[in-house]
């Protein structure tokens, strides 16, 4: 099937390189070829391969690999991408590690470019990030003897109904897992159900991660140009949810407090221009973070929305913020990780749809530290309220901040499931 679906594939990466041109950088890799110097292992030490598919997972994956390379001094990562965004990511996330971490794209799932990977790179242990199960790839694995183990893995009902559609090709590549680190025991269930031999709890590598200080000083910086305005984030949003957002800001800014700033970044880098014509359509006036200095000067109070256009940089959102709506939510999209803004003390705001977190949503809202809201316009009532309540917002930041601290731990469970599966070299 790959191999029939392949051109269309490639012809899809170069169409969607004019508008992200590292679709078309790097094709070699996604086909299982590699220069001499890509990535050459050394012999001292185990190589651990850890695939993060794009930007969430390498930002969840940051606590593992910086354990990793701790934990095992003389070992080297590969870290595998599907996306360029993921890759820049991880990119900035992990140069401080200079040459121990090599990043490249994970090669197509087919039993050739895997076991070109495999010969190249020598890995002594395949860590898939969170959801990532690959027929092929698990295939060739468990067939030259790289055992594989599933990390920080989590599945919705929705996706076990998927992956039950697809039979056998499923349930084959679920034996073919060494090992997988749930997330919760309802993940742990449901994939004990797909045929999964060992199935361990760890709890969600996401609560352990560090606050980058160069982040926070960003996140410093962006206030002081903002100034003592309240400030609305909405994160990660999705396609279709800013329109909904904004549509609910001009009709209902009485409810929020004068002079607020709404600050929307998109997941997506290829929609940062789209939202801006969005925004302007709306009558509203707009300024991107990229063309804002952050190195003393003051932004006009007549900015009404500051569209998030940089990468990297959602850590100093979320600390430059008041009170912050995490996207992917509004739409039935499953939402997406509300970890961060919870770890930085802040309110947290959430749509119906989170099915993708089901369960650390409902954790964050029995705790007190998020509340859920129906559509767009509670969004911004309730966002109202949260902004012109101070004694409200600043229990319910401490909340967040509490439950995000009990969870810690996940990345030392996970290490400690490793020395069975590399033999305990370091």
């Amino acid at each position: 099937m790959w191999w029939l679906a392949l051109p269309l594939v490639l012809a899809r990466l170069w169409l969607r390189g004019r508008k992200e041109p590292g679709y078309r950088q790097h094709w070699g890799e996604r086909l299982g070829f590699y220069g001499r110097a890509n990535g050459a292992a050394p012999a001292t030490g185990p190589v651990l391969w850890v695939h993060a598919v794009s930007v969430g997972e390498t930002r969840a994956a940051e606590p593992l690999v910086d354990a990793l390379l701790a934990e095992y001094p003389s070992s080297r990562i590969i870290l595998t991408h599907m996306t360029p965004t993921g890759r820049a990511t991880g990119k900035a996330l992990f140069a401080k590690h200079g040459a121990r971490l090599v990043q490249s794209y994970l090669p197509y799932d087919t039993g050739s470019m895997v076991s070109r990977f495999i010969r190249h790179f020598r890995p002594s242990v395949c860590i898939l990030m969170e959801t990532e199960v690959w027929p092929n790839l698990i295939a060739v694995c468990g067939a030259k003897g790289v055992p594989v183990l599933l990390a920080n893995a989590r599945l919705s009902e929705r996706s076990l109904r998927k992956a039950t559609r697809l039979g056998s090709l499923m349930s084959n590549a679920a034996r073919g897992i060494t090992l997988v680190a749930a997330q919760t025991e309802a993940d742990a269930q449901r994939i004990r159900s797909l045929g999964v031999q060992r199935v361990e709890i760890t709890g969600s590598i996401k609560f352990d991660v560090v606050v980058p200080d160069a982040a926070l000083a960003t996140g410093t910086a962006l206030r002081a140009a903002i100034g003592e305005r309240p400030v609305l984030l909405c994160a990660s949003t999705r396609e279709g949810e800013e329109d909904l957002i904004l549509q609910a800001y001009v009709s209902a800014r009485s409810a929020l407090p004068p002079e607020v700033l709404l600050l929307i970044v998109p997941r997506h880098p290829q929609r940062f221009d789209e939202v801006a014509q969005m925004v302007a359509a709306r009558g509203l006036t707009v300024e991107r973070r990229s063309h804002l200095a952050l190195d003393g000067g003051a932004m006009p109070h007549s900015v009404e929305v500051l569209l998030g256009d940089s990468m990297g940089e959602m850590f100093a959102y979320y600390s430059a913020c008041d009170v912050a709506f995490v996207g992917g939510s509004l739409q039935p999209l499953g939402g997406q990780n509300l970890i961060e803004p919870a770890a930085l003390g802040k309110p947290v705001l959430i749509g119906q749809h989170t099915f993708n977190f089901e369960l650390v949503t409902e954790d964050a809202l029995a705790a007190g530290g998020a509340q859920r809201i129906t559509d767009a316009a509670d969004l911004i009532a309730t966002a109202g309220t949260l902004l012109t309540d101070t004694a409200a917002r600043s229990q319910m930041g401490r909340n967040a901040q509490a439950f995000a601290n009990q969870h810690r731990g996940a990345t030392r469970r996970t290490l400690a499931l490793l020395p069975a599966l590399i033999g305990g070299r370091h």
